[in-house]
């Protein structure tokens, strides 16, 4: 009942994801970020604990290969588990577990993993990823909340959507842009409305915590 994507930003460094799901709090329970890490997704019957053991993987050198191996192998559930890694030099990787319900899917690009379950159709990951390709010249932010856009354009998941999530972290120990929506009837597009809203404000932020002297 989700569909998601995490990339990255050879540019800046950041990393970021974007989540929609038919079931409330997808922001606290799916996408996994680190800076200069990179970031890691747990879905389908969801384990959040597979989000922190990812990035600690990643931290100690594994690639995004060699990290889902190692989350596949330790841990017993696997077969309800759907996940995908995005590690510091652009590779992804991702895995289905035999119980992960149709239609399932994943797609990759550079830089870009996206992946769904219980799909209206199996063409929405692609989607999703040619939509956050495509718009290369924007920053990553927009790219993600592009591909989510893109994603349920394509058929979506089988249920209407009530919650999503914008991720992404950059330099600083807190995310660059965390946002949510929860128990909303177009979850979608109330997140664009977020987003649109904070974009002008990113950057001020960070002013604020690392340099409040020259804030406005």
């Amino acid at each position: 009942m989700t569909f998601s994507l995490i990339g990255r930003c050879p540019r800046t460094g950041q990393f970021g994801a974007a989540v929609t799901t038919s079931s409330m709090a997808v922001g606290s329970r799916v996408p996994f970020c680190a800076p200069g890490v990179g970031a890691v997704l747990t879905q389908h019957r969801t384990d959040p604990r597979l989000g922190p053991r990812g990035l600690a993987l990643l931290r100690s050198g594994c690639t995004a290969a060699e990290t889902i191996q190692a989350l596949v192998a330790s841990t017993p559930d696997h077969k309800w588990r759907q996940l995908a890694v995005l590690d510091a030099g652009g590779g992804t990787a991702h895995f289905h577990g035999a119980r992960v319900k149709p239609s399932l899917e994943a797609a990759h690009g550079p830089n870009v993993v996206a992946l769904g379950n219980i799909l209206a159709n199996d063409r929405v990951p692609a989607a999703m990823r040619d939509a956050f390709l495509a718009a290369a010249a924007e920053p990553l932010a927009e790219r993600l909340m592009l591909a989510l856009e893109a994603g349920e354009a394509a058929g979506g998941e089988g249920n209407p959507v009530t919650s999503a999530v914008l991720l992404v972290v950059e330099r600083e120990v807190f995310p660059l842009v965390d946002l949510r929506v929860d128990l909303h009837p177009a979850a979608v597009g109330e997140l664009r409305r977020i987003w649109n809203a904070y974009r002008p404000s990113v950057e001020e932020f960070v002013v604020r915590a690392v340099n409040p002297n020259e804030a406005k």
